[in-house]
């Protein structure tokens, strides 16, 4: 099993980003931008040239939607290989033309009538307070900060987290089945296995939950969730949750189900009285989201949640 004690050790960057001109040159733009007039937003969207400069299109290729990896896309030794969804500009070390960013990413500044079923990701810096020099300053410290070499670093599971020096591996939840990662991890087939196998087992129990064959110790259908988390264990979920509100197959899916999601993060106990106080203990299953269990202020919550089960479950047997 993966723990990872077995990462590459590297040492930490010792120049800050502050540190360098190039950030000086930035704050200095930003102070240009709050006292020139002539650079309100509302001129600078009036620009059509600056616009339109300012945005640019992610999409995959055909060969990643159709479940091919390169080994050449996976290697951050190639040149060019870079992280997905960024503004890329022509030549630079950071942002290059190259479209080797994720398995089979590539940057587009049009949008092609012919890419079929591939997928895309807009990104419009148009309405935000830069122009062209501003994004030019921006490549420049990214560049001279070396973050592609640092994204490669965490795709590659260096310990890049010095702090508990650990790799941070969130990024190999997104990779599908049968991705190289051994390319970039001597682990990397491990590793993947280890995240799917879990991934696979979540989709069974929530399967199973959906369909009764998972009850509640009372024996009734559960139809109250209840999740528990602060942070990003807290808003990610909450943010997915919110998304899918507006998707007619999820609305579809749970229609007539009568399950109620509530989300706590807030350890001050009244809120979580706000949450559950017209739920049914008996139909709750309530998820503790945490990547340590250590979180003080999700902890709490989570003995919150269990007092308020046993206390009423009790009464309910």
């Amino acid at each position: 099993m993966f723990d990872g004690q077995h990462s590459r050790s590297i040492n930490p960057q010792l120049m800050k980003c502050t540190d360098v001109p190039q950030f000086t040159a930035l704050q200095m733009a930003a102070s240009r931008f709050q006292k020139d007039p002539k650079l309100h937003l509302k001129y600078l969207l009036a620009d059509a040239f600056r616009s339109q400069g300012l945005m640019a299109v992610h999409k995959t290729s055909p060969s990643f939607e159709g479940g091919s990896v390169s080994s050449d896309n996976n290697n951050p030794s190639k040149k060019g290989a870079a992280s997905p969804f960024l503004i890329r500009r022509e030549g630079s070390g950071t942002f290059g033309n190259s479209g080797s960013g994720t398995p089979g990413g590539e940057v587009s500044g049009r949008w092609s009538k012919n890419a079929g079923n591939q997928r895309r990701i807009f990104l419009d810096y148009s309405r935000q307070h830069v122009t062209g020099e501003t994004m030019e300053s921006l490549f420049d410290l990214a560049d001279t900060m070396r973050l592609t070499d640092r994204m490669n670093e965490m795709r590659s599971g260096m310990n890049i987290n010095f702090t508990e020096r650990r790799p941070v591996m969130h990024h190999v939840l997104r990779m599908p089945r049968g991705y190289d990662f051994k390319a970039l991890h001597p682990q990397g087939d491990t590793i993947l296995d280890e995240v799917h196998s879990v991934l696979d087992r979540i989709a069974t129990f929530s399967e199973d939950v959906r369909e009764g064959r998972i009850r509640g110790c009372t024996g009734k259908e559960l139809k109250n969730i209840v999740c528990i988390g602060i942070g990003g264990t807290h808003s990610g979920p909450e943010a997915v949750y919110e998304a899918l509100r507006g998707d007619a197959a999820a609305t579809q899916a749970v229609e007539g189900r009568g399950i109620k999601l509530r989300f706590v993060a807030n350890v001050d106990p009244v809120d979580f009285d706000l949450n559950c106080r017209d739920l049914n203990p008996e139909e709750t299953l309530v998820i503790v989201t945490s990547k340590s269990f250590t979180t003080a202020e999700t902890m709490q919550n989570a003995r919150t949640a269990q007092r308020w089960l046993v206390r009423n479950l009790c009464k309910a047997s």
